[in-house]
């Protein structure tokens, strides 16, 4: 099936999403996170020679970093949407794969986007990134969460931002309107994104420490040697844990089915 064309924006602005294939979690530690935002840091002020810039590639407008999924407000300057994404995501995959030793991919195919033509529009959507920790359960306000560029808006009216157009933004819409809105909760039939499946949303991490210290195994994987039963206890009991089971899946090697029959079995 061939691909539908991406919409062009009047404004060249475009709201993306970048999403981990089978929902993997694309951020492990507070340093890939980190990682993530220089990269964004580096694509809108590019630093290859500290005498003399280049040329930006794009303006990041807003971001906002999930754990298995990825924000992005942008406005095409040097390159195309697609340029900018695909640079952005390569970098990071480098990143992520010598650090944690993965192969294969880690985001999906094809990248969301969606154009931004108009200032009601251009508000809501700040709103609406900005929001997805809160409503995501992740936080308790906006301003709280780390991993997002809401705190370069506050502190924009003391200093310049770090490196998103935050007094571009301001100039098209007034900071008070700005920030009265994005700490009025969106009604959920304007939200795009499920924020339902992180609500109670358990890290990789977390679920990976609880299978090894609980079963004594170096690698969730060692799950597959064990006899059938208790092999479904295990994940069962992992279930209950808080793991889903596409992530069990991914993080075990087990099929979904498999999960599923051991979630629903009564293990004696």
């Amino acid at each position: 099936m061939s691909r539908h064309s991406r919409h062009p924006s009047q404004t060249s602005i475009y709201h993306v999403m970048l999403k981990g294939i089978k929902r993997q979690q694309i951020f492990e530690r507070k340093d890939d996170y980190r990682k993530f935002i220089r990269i964004l840091h580096n694509i809108a002020s590019p630093q290859e020679n500290p005498n003399r810039p280049s040329a930006s590639h794009c303006s990041i407008g807003a971001y906002c970093l999930m754990p298995d999924c990825v924000h992005l407000l942008i406005k095409e300057e040097g390159d195309s949407i697609s340029e900018v994404v695909r640079k952005v995501a390569l970098r990071y995959v480098i990143y992520y794969n010598g650090k944690y030793n993965h192969s294969g991919q880690l985001f999906q195919h094809r990248f969301k986007s969606e154009p931004v033509n108009d200032e009601a529009h251009l508000l809501t959507l700040l709103s609406y990134i900005h929001q997805l920790p809160v409503a995501a359960k992740l936080c308790h306000h906006v301003e709280d969460y780390d991993w997002s560029s809401w705190r370069e808006y506050i502190k924009a009216a003391n200093r310049v931002s770090d490196f998103c157009a935050v007094n571009k933004v301001y100039e098209r819409i007034p900071r008070q309107h700005l920030i009265d809105q994005v700490n009025t909760p969106l009604p959920k039939a304007l939200l795009v994104h499920s924020f339902d499946r992180y609500r109670g949303f358990v890290p990789d991490a977390s679920v990976i420490d609880f299978l090894t210290t609980t079963y004594h195994i170096k690698s969730p994987k060692d799950i597959k040697l064990y006899p059938k039963q208790q092999r479904y206890k295990m994940l069962k009991e992992a279930k209950d844990f808080g793991a889903s089971i596409r992530q069990l899946s991914r993080l075990t090697t087990v099929s979904e089915y498999t999960i599923t029959r051991a979630s629903s079995k009564k293990i004696l």
